[in-house]
């Protein structure tokens, strides 16, 4: 029974992490708008 239970809560924080990961490790927080703008005005 404990196996099982401790299967799930690895399973879990498995599934946690993958979601923190692919949520918080994009590109940095730059507005990409600004960089085209500026690439117009050359």
């Amino acid at each position: 029974m404990y196996l099982i239970l401790l299967e799930a809560l690895g399973a879990g924080l498995i599934l946690i992490l993958i979601v923190w990961w692919t949520m918080f490790s994009g590109r940095p927080k730059q507005d990409s708008t600004t960089d085209l703008d500026q690439g117009k005005d050359k």
